[in-house]
């Protein structure tokens, strides 16, 4: 019954949200704390700790440092030389923003990084090219994604990491994550395909590039800003890959466990204010305030549906109650709703995993296919302005028309486009499993 009522209360808050125009956060934060704290007697403090501070500090930290590059003009005249660079192919601009995402990725820099420092070029990219800003989303989301999803990368550990704590071996969890790693970046490479090919973005992509001028040189400060980028994601790279290629060095292992990408960018953050890279209100004053508070209080409900048994029940229904051939699929749905409104790596994977082993043996499904159809459930939905991804998006952009504009076409476009291609995938892994 409790988590009939959670659920309930998350599509309350959306469609009040959708409805009134207020911050889906502030009603979610009000349903968190009557049904936690009243109906489910937990403490008004443990309420408050559901707040993804992780989440929260990340975008905050990351956002306030390529704000400077936003604020000197520095991203605006780098998209416009990756336009001019494109001129003579534009179909391919972007495969050309998926690939890039997907190569600094999978170097290590994750997913926040990846989409914090790239979505603000694509939605420029958007601007001047005629490239529909959805499609440039969804290519930097997914190439953000697969290369995080790398064996070796930041989500690919993480995912291996569950497994072995599910009860894999470190051999089958990096057989299975490798399945994850090609899933991901198979998706993209047909969705986008489908949509740059079958559309009239092909048309207007064609005009809009093909009017690009050289642009101007960069200017001392945003020569500056650009090698700050540079270094600090140098910096984010060289400590995990320094780590994987000597696991033994003690000093290597340390740096790396010091390492976090908000921490980082809020060094960088005072080494542009001393160098005087931007205006200091107008840096602050570019947070996209609004989309923090909406993912934070949206995973503050999910929190307290977590609490209340809701994911359990479900997949304890899921394992009882469907034929063997549709559990992948239901998997797959279950993460892709789950995913519409939390993290990927901080709520949906570390849910789901666990009970994947449970499922496998008692229903004879080969363990990477269920893995497989989480994941991509779970990513298909990431593009949500709820979720991590689609709000790092949102935040990417400069103007509030800009986000009021993009909201709804991740929600009801490019979420569903994302959702059925993963079910697709999961339909045609049944008959290679």
């Amino acid at each position: 019954m409790m988590s009939l009522v959670v659920v309930v209360a998350i599509v309350i808050s959306i469609a009040l949200g959708y409805r009134t125009k207020i911050n889906t956060g502030f009603f979610a934060i009000a349903f968190a704390y009557l049904i936690g704290c009243f109906a489910m007697d937990v403490k008004a403090p443990d309420i408050v700790k559901m707040w993804p501070i992780s989440i929260f500090f990340v975008i905050f930290a990351v956002s306030i440092f390529y704000n400077f590059a936003l604020v000197n003009g520095t991203l605006e005249k780098l998209a416009g030389h990756l336009m001019y660079g494109c001129r003579k192919f534009p179909h391919m601009l972007p495969f050309a923003v998926f690939l890039a995402a997907t190569l600094i990725a999978g170097m290590g820099a994750g997913f926040y990084t990846v989409l914090a420092f790239m979505a603000p070029i694509t939605l420029l990219l958007c601007e001047k090219t005629g490239m529909g800003k959805m499609i440039g989303a969804m290519a930097v989301n997914y190439g953000a994604l697969a290369g995080a999803n790398f064996m070796a990368s930041q989500s690919g550990l993480i995912f291996r990491g569950l497994m072995q704590t599910a009860g894999l071996s470190a051999d089958a969890a990096f057989v299975d994550s490798i399945g994850i790693f090609v899933s991901t970046m198979v998706i993209p490479v047909l969705v986008l395909g489908f949509l740059v090919f079958f559309t009239d973005h092909r048309k207007t992509m064609s005009n809009g590039v093909a009017l690009s001028e050289r642009p101007a040189p960069f200017d001392r400060h945003q020569k500056t800003t650009l090698f700050l980028i540079a270094l600090m994601m140098g910096i984010v790279l060289a400590a995990p890959l320094l780590h994987l290629a000597l696991p033994a060095n003690k000093t290597i292992t340390f740096v790396n466990s010091k390492m976090d990408i908000g921490l980082v960018a809020s060094v960088f953050v005072v080494i542009a204010l001393l160098l005087k890279l931007g205006d200091e209100k107008k840096v602050i004053a570019m947070v996209p305030w609004s989309t923090l508070i909406m993912i934070c209080g949206v995973g503050m409900l999910i929190s307290v549906a977590i609490k209340a048994g809701t994911i359990n029940q479900l997949a304890a229904w899921i394992g009882t109650s469907l034929p063997k051939i549709l559990v992948p699929l239901a998997m797959c749905v279950v993460a892709a709703i789950m995913s519409l409104f939390s993290s990927t790596l901080g709520v949906v994977t570390p849910a789901l995993f666990p009970l994947v082993p449970s499922l496998s043996s008692s229903l004879g499904i080969e363990p990477m296919l269920l893995f497989i159809a989480i994941v991509v459930g779970a990513q298909a939905s990431a593009i949500s302005p709820f979720s991590s991804g689609g709000s790092l998006v949102l935040g990417a952009c400069v103007t509030e028309e800009g986000r009021s504009e993009l909201f709804p076409q991740l929600l009801f476009r490019a979420v569903p486009i994302g959702f059925v291609a993963a079910l697709l995938l999961s339909i045609g892994l049944l008959f290679v499993f």
